[in-house]
């Protein structure tokens, strides 16, 4: 009972928080474009930045992001990439239509075409793992009911903090399987170098390895070794959606954390994917 009386004022003060936005970006019929710029961080030393863009519309939204890592995270993992995917918009829910990436983790290079027919993967065209691998096999339901990764990282405004983060994203990537555990944790007040300041939810993530991954992963055992992990998120202004503006993973070395410095809303012809 006392959990759930402290937990009553909290979950009120934050829907007294986002109820204006959220009912401001509810109301707004158009589409709206949007650009972030992130720095990553291991131990407050550089070792990375992320781009995302895009536009979310009443029915249909469309999407990028590339990235780079090194530094410290070379323990872990070393490479870069890029991800588009564009899909259709249905009572508040993201349905992917088609997707691509192309990332490089250490010496793997991973190709992906992926496209999507009611929420199942329907073609699916991938670049072979390197062969002796411990992987995990995967088989045709793990390509069922699925979101793309880019997909999962857009989460719509719901009716509050609780509800934002109340929900497991079952993520394939084209290799792997795998779920992003959310529940929430508090909303504070976030604030980039340039465009958003406001709310934020922030949302405790557990990831949960399903198939297609190596055992022996160093990546894996990172995020699955008790690692306390948290996503804020943060609203696209003009839209009902969410995205992160802060990720943090606790590590020996210094947290890993990769935060916007750019988060706002641009015209959208030039937001894009290109």
């Amino acid at each position: 009972m006392a959990t759930a009386t402290a937990k009553a004022p909290m979950a009120a003060g934050l829907a007294l928080i986002l109820a204006p936005i959220l009912a401001g970006i509810a109301g707004q019929a158009h589409a709206q474009g949007f650009e972030a710029a992130y720095t990553i961080a291991a131990a407050r030393i550089p070792v990375g930045s992320a781009a995302l863009s895009g536009r979310v519309a009443p029915e249909d939204y469309a999407v990028s992001m590339s990235g780079r890592t090194g530094g410290l995270l070379r323990v872990l993992t070393s490479g870069g990439g890029n991800m588009t995917v564009a899909g259709t918009v249905s009572g508040g829910k993201l349905s992917p239509l088609r997707y691509t990436s192309k990332t490089t983790a250490d010496d793997d290079t991973l190709a992906v075409t992926m496209t999507f027919k009611d929420g199942n993967v329907d073609e699916l065209e991938a670049t072979e793992p390197p062969a002796g691998e411990d992987r995990v096999a995967l088989t045709a339901e793990h390509r069922r009911q699925v979101l793309d990764p880019l997909t999962a990282l857009l989460v719509p405004a719901g009716a509050g903090g609780e509800t934002v983060c109340r929900r497991t994203l079952p993520i394939f990537d084209g290799r792997r399987r795998y779920d992003l555990k959310l529940a929430f944790k508090r909303s504070e007040q976030v604030k980039a170098e340039v465009g958003y300041a406001g709310p934020a939810v922030i949302c405790t993530v557990a990831f949960e390895p399903i198939a297609g991954h190596r055992r022996s992963s160093p990546l894996l055992t990172f995020l699955t070794d008790g690692r306390d992990v948290e996503m804020a998120l943060a609203p696209i202004p003009g839209t009902a959606v969410l995205a992160p503006f802060r990720i943090t993973a606790t590590y020996m070395l210094g947290n890993v954390v990769m935060r916007a410095t750019r988060f706002e809303a641009t015209s959208t012809s030039a937001s894009q994917p290109r």
